[in-house]
Formats: structure tokens, sequence, C-alpha cells
């Protein structure tokens, strides 16, 4: 009797195994389990601007967009959060053309580096929520969400347009906040050594759980951890200075 209750636990082990497996073989559809200290509040959409990520790294850019493209869709205060659900390039097939003109690889062009940093890091987390529990739906609402704010018809509508004359923060910061109602985060490459005058390079548009638009800012008793968040996505970029300069350069061709 012992030998026969031995053997069945043995076998529910293994059927729970192989039930997992085929969960991930076949598009990994269950929802990976948040660590409570990763439990996030908004959905971060953030654009960047190819002129200054080419800046930032010219020898691994070529003939970038002359657009806002998207760099991702992030959970606040989460990253990493299943690091058993690897990127799955098939998963995504379906939506390659669109991936490729909105959400491109910039410094790794026809190449799929960022797609996998953000799936791993960001998407495994927004996978909390059903409608974003496969690389699918994670990729396919970024796009969707990129299309409905549409950044760069509302910059151009607002007369702000890449130039090489200085705009004032002031004036992008109400473009934006005039259309879309809330307050975005903008973010710019500091000004060279000698110069005072800043790079426009991201900007981001905040949701609600329920994709609702939101704004970016904290309150003040969560500024320190909104900011030790931020910090981590991409430390050559910090917040807009609103009193400096702001160049929105012109997108260059770029040879390796």
């Amino acid at each position: 009797m012992l030998n026969r209750f031995s053997a069945m636990v043995r076998c529910l082990r293994h059927l729970t195994v192989l039930v997992a497996l085929v969960a991930i073989h076949y598009g990994f559809t269950y929802e990976p389990k948040l660590r409570h200290h990763q439990e996030w509040k908004k959905l971060v959409l953030t654009h960047h601007w190819p002129a200054t990520v080419c800046e930032m790294d010219q020898m691994h850019c070529k003939n970038p967009p002359k657009y806002w493209t998207l760099h991702g869709l992030w959970p606040d205060r989460a990253q990493t959060c299943n690091t058993s659900w690897p990127f799955d390039f098939t998963q995504i097939q379906d939506i390659l053309v669109e991936m490729n003109q909105y959400w491109p690889d910039l410094l790794h062009p026809n190449k799929s580096q960022l797609w996998r940093h953000e799936w791993q890091k960001h998407g495994t987390c927004a996978a909390s929520l059903e409608c974003l529990n496969t690389q699918l739906k994670y990729f396919s609402k970024g796009l969707e969400l990129y299309k409905q704010v549409d950044l760069n018809s509302v910059l151009e509508k607002s007369g702000i347009i890449p130039s090489t004359s200085y705009y004032q923060m002031k004036d992008i910061e109400n473009a934006l906040k005039g259309f879309y109602g809330v307050v975005p985060k903008i973010q710019c490459l500091s000004p060279r050594q000698g110069e005072t005058v800043q790079t426009l390079g991201q900007i981001e548009i905040c949701f609600t759980k329920e994709f609702q638009l939101r704004n970016c800012t904290e309150s003040v008793d969560n500024l320190n951890d909104a900011l030790t968040a931020w910090k981590s996505y991409n430390e050559d970029l910090h917040v807009c200075d609103t009193s400096a300069n702001t160049l929105y350069p012109p997108v260059k061709e770029h040879s390796k």
C-alpha cells in the first residue's frame, strides 16, 4: 500500500513538470507570480528619439527612423519578474512588420536584442495582467498604445519639430499636457562639458492598469522610490532641466 502511494506521488510530480513544460513550449499562457516587492501601479509607454539614441552610440546606429519610436512598455517599480520566461521570437511573427517599423532596435538593425531585453525586464512583470500575459499580447498592446498616443503628430501639430534651433522645455511640456491632459515625463541628454544645451531624448506617457491616461509624476512620499526605479532604465538620460535650452535634433544618417 505504501509503495502504491509513493508511486502515485511520483506520478503527480512528473505530471506537474510535464504541464509546466507544455505551457512553456506553447506560448507561456500562465501568469508568473510576482514577488511582493515588485507589485506595480502604472504602465509607462516610453518613446525615444532616434537622433539622441544615435548620439549616445554612433558606432552602432545606421539610417535611423525620422520619427519617435517605442523604447518600451514598463510597469513601474517592477523589473525581471520571471527569469524562467525567456523571449520567444516566434511568438510575435504576426506583428513583426509593425515591430520593425515602430519598435525597432535602433542600435542593432534587423535583430531582436531590444525586444528580448524589454520582455525579460518589463514584459514578465506586465504579464500579471491577463490582457498582457503572453508575449504577443504584451508587444501588441505596446503598439496599440503607441498609435493611440501618436506622439509624432502631437508634437508636429504643436509646432515642435526637429530643428537646429533651441526650444524651451516649458513649451514642450505645455504642448503635451495640453493635448493629453496629463503630465508626461521628459528626459534629456545632459549638456556636454562646456555647453549649456540639453538634448531631448525620451518621453514617457503613463497609463493606469485599465489603460487610462494618468500623470507620470509621483507623490512626494514616493518620490525617492520613483527616482530609483527610473535611474535603472537609462543612466545616460536625466529628467530635463526646465530652465535650460533644449535641442530637438534632426535625425542624421550614420554609417558604421
